[in-house]
């Protein structure tokens, strides 16, 4: 019988990688692998929207998030993470707590949109995060998820799953969340790779959607709820 406790687990581990993460959280947002998310999702979400940064971490991206114009409200399974991001990140549109993406603590279609940047990967069952994510957000409204490429170092992390050991990520293609996005009644409006030192936009412009993913770092998608 399996006796892992997938949420206790992943809570511990990402207590464990918060003074890691912090230590680069920021670099990522302004000038790394994030730092195209806020002005993509900019273009689709009109400012004063409320929306939630699903696995929100140490707080960076809410941080810039309500700094655009939005009101924002983080949430993080770690107590850490959310401790650290409420020390650090205070304005009067944001807000942070603890909680899980499983069972989020807002109502039925209550808010205008979500950023889930490399959340969805790090649950027991990705497809009831993204039902979860579903609930939350009022038709016709966005999301916008960060999902990790094929090139994504971070992927190691659920590779022991091939010896049946339990790990609490579990990583999938960029084209397999897009099937399951619609699978969810998401429609895809627009998307982004990001991409490892070496590979630029203008090498890969005449690659096929499909081709242009299996090389990146992480693909970015923007959704809309129909």
């Amino acid at each position: 019988m399996n006796t892992f406790k997938w949420h206790e687990e992943a809570e511990k581990q990402w207590n464990e990688r918060a003074d890691f993460w912090n230590q680069n959280s920021k670099e990522m947002w302004l000038n790394g692998s994030r730092k195209s998310i806020i002005p993509f999702l900019s273009h689709y979400m009109k400012q004063g929207s409320y929306l939630v940064d699903v696995g929100c971490g140490d707080g960076v991206g809410a941080f810039l998030l309500s700094q655009s114009g939005y009101e924002v409200v983080g949430v993080d399974l770690s107590k850490e993470m959310i401790e650290h991001a409420k020390k650090h990140h205070q304005e009067s549109n944001l807000t942070f707590q603890q909680g899980d993406i499983l069972t989020l603590p807002f109502e039925d279609e209550q808010v205008d949109g979500v950023m889930a940047i490399n959340s969805l990967e790090w649950t027991a069952v990705p497809a009831e995060a993204l039902k979860e994510v579903t609930r939350i957000v009022k038709r016709g409204g966005y999301a916008c998820v960060g999902i990790l490429g094929p090139t994504a170092g971070p992927r190691a992390n659920s590779y022991r799953r091939l010896y049946g050991e339990d790990v609490i990520c579990n990583t999938m293609m960029p084209w397999e969340f897009e099937k399951l996005a619609l699978e969810h009644g998401w429609a895809v409006i627009d998307g982004h790779g990001v991409y490892k030192k070496g590979i630029t936009e203008s090498q890969v412009k005449s690659f096929s959607v499909e081709l242009k993913q299996s090389l990146t770092f992480m693909w970015v998608f923007l959704l809309k709820k129909s």
